[in-house]
């Protein structure tokens, strides 16, 4: 089953800690040496970001920042597991990372599993 998981947190955070950075590195490559990480990394801020969206019929792409913007997606990875208690294992030890290496921050980790083809049944 692959999943993806979403780090949430607010837009003004600042930069991680370079002892979370070093024991994230540590689990990533401990996760790509197991073959369950398939790709992660870090997002740009809203600030040098563009959305493109489609509303009313018109296609448009708006610059960064975006105002309201509280909470944004900072990063990303998707895991090839074998269930979603195991991701949510893992996201569990990648939280507890942050808890120890940069107190007081606060964000969420969002598990979502990825469909592919397989998942769905053939239209008849």
């Amino acid at each position: 089953m692959r999943f993806m998981m979403l780090v949430k947190h607010a837009e003004n955070s600042g930069p991680p800690p370079k002892e979370l950075m070093e024991a994230m590195a540590k689990l990533s490559e401990e996760a790509v040496k197991a073959g369950t990480m398939v790709a992660s990394g870090g997002l740009a801020p809203t600030a040098v970001s563009t959305r493109v969206r489609l509303s009313r019929g018109q296609v448009a792409a708006i610059d960064g920042p975006f105002t309201e913007a509280k909470e944004v997606v900072g990063g990303y990875a998707v895991f090839e597991l074998k269930s979603k208690k195991e991701a949510i294992e893992g996201a569990l030890r990648f939280m507890e990372l942050h808890r120890k290496h940069w107190p007081g921050w606060e964000g969420e980790t969002e598990i979502r599993q990825i469909f592919g083809p397989e998942d769905f049944p053939p239209q008849r």
